[in-house]
């Protein structure tokens, strides 16, 4: 029993999303399979209000509404690329959790690439530096004296 009640806030957080999709069976089709098709486009839509989970996973109203868009448009029979078209159309690229390649999101597609290509230059450089003998040598046991006397105050 204390298991359970100790395991009763995981099971309650990982029943979060699930419950977010069951909340409202008023907004679900009657047809299993139009259904899962109208999912499976949701899966691909950004919620613009969490901007992090598609519509099928949010509870913000905004994704509520593009949910009914997406069935509405899936009942009247468009198939998954149309309703995809209709919902870019009006959102634009934001909306998709793909967003496609294009001269506006090129540098979101490039980024990972110049993140990585900056890291790998940081590590060449730092290795050619230690290589190169860049690194300021140890001080002499002159060097040493000279800066003791600076540091009690017997400069000149």
């Amino acid at each position: 029993m204390r298991r359970l009640i100790a395991a009763l806030p995981l099971l309650l957080a990982l029943a979060g999303p699930a419950a977010a999709a069951v909340s409202r069976p008023e907004d679900r089709l009657p047809d299993p399979a139009l259904e899962a098709r109208a999912q499976e486009i949701g899966r691909e839509l950004r919620c613009m209000v969490c901007q992090n989970q598609s519509i099928e996973d949010s509870d913000a109203d905004l994704a509520r509404d593009l949910r009914r868009i997406v069935r509405e448009r899936v009942t009247a029979g468009d198939d998954p690329s149309a309703v995809m078209r209709f919902v870019h159309a009006r959102y634009g690229d934001f909306v998709l959790l793909r967003p496609p390649f294009n001269p506006v999101t090129a540098l979101l597609w490039a980024m990972p690439a110049i993140a990585l290509g900056g890291g790998l230059a940081v590590i060449v450089l730092r290795r050619r530096r230690a290589v190169a003998g860049l690194d300021p040598a140890p001080l002499t046991e002159a060097e040493r004296r000279r800066l003791a006397d600076l540091e009690r105050g017997g400069g000149a």
